[in-house]
């Protein structure tokens, strides 16, 4: 799933996020709007692993939607 619909999917998705990540506040997704950069540093930030260990995440959740 592309960027794109990722952002025109955001409601539906930040449920699906959240059981998986957590630790992200309805703050932090409400913050991110679909951008998948800001997603994967909060991922960072929450979780206390590296960028690139964040970014493979997020870029793995896209594929499997």
């Amino acid at each position: 799933m592309n960027n794109d619909r990722i952002a025109g999917q955001w409601k539906q998705l930040s449920g699906k996020i959240q059981e998986k990540w957590g630790k992200l506040t309805d703050d932090d997704l409400r913050q991110a709007e679909g951008t998948s950069e800001y997603l994967a540093g909060k991922i960072q930030e929450r979780y206390g692993i590296a960028r690139d260990v964040a970014d493979k995440q997020v870029k793995e959740f896209q594929h499997n939607l």
